[in-house]
């Protein structure tokens, strides 16, 4: 189907998007200090794996996909909004490997903080910002304008970028970019080589000791939790040859601390998934505001569908929220157009999401490598006074 296939719905005209569709300014909406975007209709593409086959297409959906009830997948087989290889077929139709499966729906993506993406420095190949929290670097899961890479390209024209490194949706700080693949691979090759030094700042809990604390301990991500756990040897001096988590350590020197709480320097030496906040976790100062980590109650998660960082936020009580430093014109009159068999309209945001949402105190400030330096300014909250 081409980029900006139309096709009538009653008497609606309906433009679907695809990857190819760039996001534009005009595709956000500010209400009360949160970006959203404005529904629309996309083509998500995807091919019969083999453990599908043999299976009904609705069943394949409601099995696979378990957002939206199985009416719902019924009613949009019959519509046409599921289609296998570019054809309409029967609820009944029984699908095989390798076939082309698309879906076309009423895409709601889940809002995000209305921080401004600064951009910190612009070079010909390299592009450097400061990261809101909140916001997901590049598009994943139900993100796709609703990006670091999707606000600079609406907001800026600034596309291609790559992205050189991770940061957590919920953590800030300095995010580079290269302005081609090439550059971003000789970034990897020093980042992985380990000619590169990273370090963030963090508000702990707790007075954090003086002198410098290092944590060799492996890390192991569990992605159906959505959390990471420390492993460690026995104190019988044991090979940890059986531990399942990667090798990580992580450097922390106490920067300031007002006896309640402490803002601390982290230095990864490896780079694993969620590796600062379980590593602050295991000396006992876990980040002050980071509930997941606070927590052992978030593995129900699962039965609301949420992340294991929302559901952490959800069964706690959360701090009060950081002060705005620069929120958007609330365009609160913003209309957009209701879809009859959409399951989130008239809602901006999709189930499960209400924006209401804070960023970790966890904020990148310096990556420098053999012949470079960038920078990224301390946030409010780095102030203990």
């Amino acid at each position: 189907m081409n980029m900006n296939t139309k096709r009538k719905r009653e008497d609606m005209e309906i433009v679907w998007q695809t990857p190819a569709n760039p996001p534009e300014r005009h595709d956000y909406i500010f209400r009360n200090g949160i970006r959203y975007v404005k529904p629309y209709y996309f083509e998500f593409i995807s091919h019969v794996k083999n453990r599908w086959a043999g299976k009904t297409i609705v069943d394949l959906f409601s099995d696979e996909f378990k957002g939206r009830p199985r009416d719902y997948y019924e009613s949009a087989v019959k519509s046409g909004r599921i289609q296998v290889d570019g054809q309409k077929v029967s609820v009944s139709y029984v699908v095989q490997s390798s076939q082309k499966i698309s879906h076309f729906l009423h895409r709601h993506e889940p809002p995000v903080m209305s921080w401004d993406v600064e951009i910190l420095c612009e070079e010909p190949d390299v592009l450097t910002v400061c990261k809101p929290a909140s916001v997901p670097v590049h598009p994943c899961g139900q993100y796709r304008k609703n990006t670091v890479v999707g606000i600079l390209q609406a907001e800026y024209g600034l596309a291609p970028l790559f992205p050189v490194h991770r940061l957590d949706r919920l953590v800030s700080g300095l995010l580079i970019l290269a302005r081609s693949a090439s550059r971003a691979d000789l970034f990897r090759q020093q980042i992985e080589s380990g000619a590169v030094q990273k370090r963030y700042i963090a508000r702990v809990i707790g007075v954090f000791p003086d002198k410098q604390q290092v944590v060799n301990a492996n890390v192991n991500y569990n992605a159906r939790e959505g959390r990471s756990t420390v492993e460690v040897g026995d104190n019988q001096g044991n090979s940890t040859a059986s531990l399942k988590g990667k090798a990580a350590c992580t450097k922390f020197t106490r920067i300031s601390t007002n006896g309640k709480q402490s803002i601390v320097l982290c230095e990864p030496v490896t780079g694993r998934t969620h590796q600062i906040r379980v590593h602050l976790q295991y000396t006992g100062h876990p980040i002050a505001n980071d509930m997941l980590y606070q927590s052992e109650s978030v593995s129900s998660r699962a039965a609301e569908g949420l992340s294991a960082d929302r559901a952490a936020a959800k069964s706690c009580s959360p701090p009060d929220p950081i002060s705005r430093t620069s929120d958007m014109a609330n365009d609160s009159n913003e209309d957009f157009s209701i879809d009859p068999m959409c399951t989130n309209c008239p809602n901006l945001a999709p189930k499960g999401y209400d924006g209401n949402e804070e960023g970790l105190w966890l904020h990148c400030v310096k990556y420098s490598g053999p012949d470079w330096i960038y920078e990224c300014p301390h946030p409010d909250w780095a102030s203990l006074s």
